[in-house]
């Protein structure tokens, strides 16, 4: 009997230690590729600050509004899963600041999207009006009303939280990890939640979509150069592919709360790992990558800017 309580024993301990190492090295390659991305991040957003070409130019200042937001997605889902990882706990009103952060730059990515698709569509089916349309003050007035409409969002999820029994607590010390689930509940709150989720994403996806199905009527009835058009066609398809991937983000807890109830905890922890890769830190980086890549006026200068950022880290180590 005491071999076999040994035995369990010891299975234990090495699940123990297995969950504590495969806990480490996904925190650390995770950290690592996400440090890498913030640090590409950062360049093109200094890159889109460094000219004028770019600062008075609308899909650049598009990209940068849209850029900030999935930076700060990143660094804020990345925190949280560290903090997740060392198993710290976080008082409430910490935690509801950067979800609530989260959530506002969540909201924003799509609008952004949206917007750029618009301005590609103007662009390219109403070429003699583009300059009259699309002006540093409308570009201004459609990026205030993005974060006035996600803080909106915000707002009204404040309101929702003030339904939390905040007074039968002994303190202000969460006993859960941070997240939006150990925070919100109620029909009410997921009733809101899955309203808004749905009619962002529907509208975006509609707004785009149509988009896309103008300018392909305008490649069709060119007689010219075609080029132009092709290229903001691309440009729709990866609109809609980002989009895709912000809203894979919206269906990351309720996923991991159906799995829960049929996985064992170390494999719902390391598809919970691998989640958190392809669903937060993936999609935040690909604006950087596309842009960055396809475009022959940033790339040159972002290339430039990486190698001059990277001689200065060496030099300082």
């Amino acid at each position: 009997m005491s071999f076999v309580n040994q035995s369990l024993t010891n299975d234990t301990a090495n699940l123990q230690y297995q969950g504590i190492l495969e806990r480490v090295l996904f925190s650390t390659l995770s950290t690592m590729s996400c440090s890498v991305f913030l640090f590409i991040n950062r360049t093109l957003l200094f890159t889109l600050r460094s000219k004028i070409l770019f600062r008075e130019t609308s899909r650049y200042i598009l990209l940068y509004n849209l850029l900030c937001a999935d930076t700060v997605q990143m660094a804020v889902s990345q925190l949280l899963y560290i903090i997740a990882a060392c198993r710290i706990t976080l008082t409430y009103p910490v935690c509801g600041f950067l979800t609530m952060l989260a959530s506002l730059v969540t909201g924003i990515s799509p609008l952004t999207l949206v917007v750029m698709s618009l301005e590609r569509y103007v662009a390219v089916c109403y070429p003699l009006r583009h300059t009259t349309i699309i002006t540093i003050r409308n570009t201004g007035v459609a990026i205030t009303v993005i974060w006035a409409f996600s803080s909106l969002n915000i707002l009204t999820r404040v309101l929702l939280l003030l339904e939390f029994p905040f007074e039968v607590l002994d303190s202000l010390q969460m006993k859960e990890f941070c997240s939006d689930i150990a925070l919100f509940f109620g029909s009410v709150y997921d009733a809101y939640d899955r309203a808004f989720t749905c009619v962002l994403f529907i509208s975006a996806s509609v707004a785009i979509t149509s988009s896309y199905i103008g300018v392909l009527v305008a490649a069709r009835s060119a007689s010219t150069d075609k080029a132009p058009t092709h290229k903001a066609r691309n440009t729709l398809l990866l609109h809609l592919v980002q989009l895709g991937l912000s809203l894979s983000s919206t269906i990351y807890n309720p996923l991991l709360t159906a799995l829960a109830r049929v996985l064992k905890r170390i494999e719902f922890v390391r598809i919970q790992n691998v989640f958190h890769v392809f669903i937060f830190i993936f999609p935040r980086c690909l604006s950087s990558l596309i842009y960055g890549i396809r475009d022959q006026s940033i790339r040159p200068v972002l290339i430039y800017n990486l190698c001059c950022g990277l001689k200065l880290s060496c030099r300082r180590q």
